[in-house]
């Protein structure tokens, strides 16, 4: 479920400094506001006004008051989220070969992506007509249930079926998350509680793959996928009698509850199918590919203005920029990504284990940068920060593939990633802080959706243009979720591969920044919009 909106440490040493008149650390005016303020406009999110049951944000933190039990729920079932994606990845590969399935194993990747991008667009209209604990509840029942189908599974058609399962339930939790986020929390602790979300990955970062390799190998790779349910208790225990407490059923419920909008589930259809294809396209460089690419690019074409603000393409100031910067930060990091392990043990001989170790302070940095934007001081500097943010992201990418000259040092890329995690921790919870803001209570669920399309759509995206520009320069094909592999042999992938994917990705980064300049976190937000209309442009 890893993307680069669940790595946004201890939460309690990254709750805004308390402050004569707590400063909205959100920033949507950039003035102080004082406990005892009233309310802002409707959809403004402004004022610590009563969240759904949750009572009035005074003085304190996340870790405090009405919002402890809460905070530790939701953190719990982030880390969980965390755990997961770290050490799943690390047991599929043993799984594939011992079910033969190396040929089907894109599929493992990809129905799990497919099926995320579905639930996340599920999950916005779910929340926002009876609240977010039900598809919360649905989501991570549903993940269970997708862990432990392919935990059993016989053979790789049914541990594909299960990793489908599963990225539905995903889709589902991420959403839900946000929801509860902008309901119960006043805007001054959101970007707290962002932090603390990046901060549950970073354990997970080192000890999960490490926990996984080891389970593999004594006791076998199911006990991987199916131990992890038995983890789901705990968040199930903490988080969900605290979100029945405080956000359960809609954000206002005098009002009419939104009509569920089955329109809107043919284009989620028609977006998971075509990435998928888009993704198989970019996996198989051959002319045959050609087929299913144009009816993937197609099926896109057709469903992305429905799911996402109008003017998300031409980054439109406001949230269609919010959401474009997502997109763009996440789609060119997480490419790159992908790249690095295999740069380290192809081109300089690294084993896989100090490969992977190279990057993974990344994880401590990428929290930092989400602690950073959470800091009350740097709130109405928000805009300029987030630019700053894309700025390192593209250093950082620009930078590792400097190890391809045999006389950098291989610590370079562990440098340079932590340059660029720096950057990714201020940029995405900047981007899910202002989304939040710019949303009125009763359209955060679909606002939120799309915040989470734009970024997973983006992954699949960026990853079939790598994939093929590193199969293009002789670097051989791309397996799945990013994973390359080289066509004859690793060691014979040509340096340029590796730099073409890096430059790509740079350049994507580098008009992040621009992109950047266009989110608009000053000012209240105008009349809500629903994702799609064209009143969610605003020039």
């Amino acid at each position: 479920m890893e993307t680069p909106e669940s790595r946004d440490a201890d939460v309690a040493a990254f709750e805004p400094a308390e402050l004569p008149g707590p400063f909205d650390t959100a920033a949507v005016s950039g003035t102080p506001e004082l406990p005892g303020d009233a309310p802002g406009p409707a959809g403004s999110g402004a004022g610590d006004a009563p969240q759904a049951g949750g009572g009035r944000g005074g003085g304190g933190g996340v870790l405090r008051g009405p919002y402890r039990a809460l905070s530790v729920g939701i953190v719990s079932v982030v880390l969980l989220i965390a755990f997961e994606a770290t050490a799943v990845g690390t047991a599929m590969p043993v799984a594939a070969r011992e079910l033969h399935g190396i040929p089907l194993y894109a599929f493992a990747f990809s129905a799990y992506f497919a099926t995320s991008l579905f639930g996340m667009v599920l999950a916005g209209q779910w929340a926002d007509r009876a609240g977010p604990l039900a598809p919360l509840t649905a989501g991570i029942g549903m993940f269970a249930a997708g862990l432990l189908v392919a935990g059993t599974a016989s053979g790789m058609w049914v541990f594909v079926l299960g990793r489908g399962v599963q990225g539905l339930g995903g889709g589902l939790v991420i959403v839900a998350l946000y929801v509860v986020v902008g309901r119960v929390y006043p805007r001054r602790l959101r970007p707290s509680i962002m932090a603390a979300f990046a901060a549950a990955w970073v354990v997970p970062s080192v000890v999960g793959p490490l926990a996984a390799g080891t389970v593999t190998e004594q006791l076998g790779w199911r006990w991987v996928f199916l131990g992890i349910p038995v983890l789901i208790v705990l968040p199930l225990a903490l988080a969900l009698p605290a979100i029945r407490r405080t956000a359960a059923g809609r954000a206002d419920p005098r009002a009419p509850a939104p009509r569920f909008d089955r329109r809107r589930l043919v284009p989620a259809l028609a977006l998971s199918a075509g990435a998928t294809l888009l993704q198989y396209a970019g996996e198989d460089l051959r002319w045959v590919s050609l087929v299913p690419g144009v009816a993937g690019a197609a099926l896109l074409g057709a469903a992305v203005p429905r799911l996402l603000p109008a003017g998300t393409w031409r980054a439109a100031r406001g949230l269609p920029a919010v959401v474009a910067l997502r997109g763009v930060a996440a789609g060119a990091f997480v490419a790159a990504e992908s790249f690095v392990p295999l740069m380290l043990v192809t081109r300089r001989g690294l084993s896989p284990a100090m490969a992977g170790l190279s990057i993974a302070v990344g994880g401590a940095t990428w929290a930092l940068g989400s602690y950073v934007q959470s800091r009350p001081r740097l709130q109405p500097r928000r805009e300029p920060l987030t630019a700053l943010g894309m700025v390192l992201v593209t250093l950082g990418i620009a930078i590792a593939p400097a190890v391809l000259f045999r006389a950098v040092p291989v610590w370079a890329v562990a440098v340079a990633w932590a340059v660029g995690c720096l950057g990714m921790g201020i940029v995405v919870s900047s981007t899910s802080v202002v989304a939040l803001s710019l949303s009125a209570p009763e359209e955060v669920g679909a606002n939120s959706s799309a915040l989470q399309i734009s970024d997973g759509l983006s992954n699949v995206l960026m990853l079939a243009v790598g994939g093929a520009a590193f199969g293009v320069f002789g670097g051989g094909a791309v397996g799945a979720g990013g994973a390359p592999v080289a066509a004859s042999g690793a060691a014979g992938s040509h340096p340029a591969a590796f730099a073409s994917v890096f430059v790509l990705m740079a350049a994507v980064a580098l008009g992040g920044v621009w992109v950047a300049t266009r989110v608009r976190a000053g000012g209240p937000p105008g009349p809500p919009r629903r994702p799609g209309t064209r009143g969610a442009a605003r020039m």
